[in-house]
């Protein structure tokens, strides 16, 4: 039983959490590997290296609504397909994160909470609903 008190509480939190790691992991990409060596990593694992712009991009909007709860719904549907395709890139290395190359226990992860984030809802807090609320 799902007690819908605190159910969207614990929306939030994912919400604002992923979205905050997501941002973060945004501006690794941009500002520490900076987009040449974005690029290059894209190109090195069989992606376009001009993909790195759309991955950042994704990344820092999609944390963005997610943390402000601006379609949320919506945003965590892109950000989970963008995490299947990132969990290709690691399935080749296995299961555990910590194998050389990262295996694809974290993307799969990161996917299913973006899913349960658009099967759920948008939770407290949210600035635009994905949806309008049901009576």
């Amino acid at each position: 039983m799902i007690d819908a008190r605190c159910a969207p509480w614990g929306i939030l939190l994912l919400r604002v959490s992923s979205g905050a790691l997501f941002m973060a992991h945004a501006l690794v990409k941009a500002l520490v590997f900076t987009m040449p060596g974005a690029m290059k990593f894209f190109a090195s694992v069989g992606f376009p290296g001009w993909l790195a712009y759309v991955a950042v991009a994704a990344e820092l909007i999609g944390g963005a609504m997610l943390i402000l709860g601006v379609y949320a719904r919506w945003a965590a549907v892109v950000l989970g397909v963008e995490l299947l395709v990132i969990a290709s890139v690691h399935w080749p290395h296995g299961w555990m994160f910590t194998a050389k190359g990262g295996g694809w226990e974290y993307p799969i992860l990161w996917a299913a909470m973006m899913f349960a984030i658009a099967l759920l809802g948008d939770g407290a807090y949210s600035l635009v609903p994905s949806a309008k609320k049901r009576a």
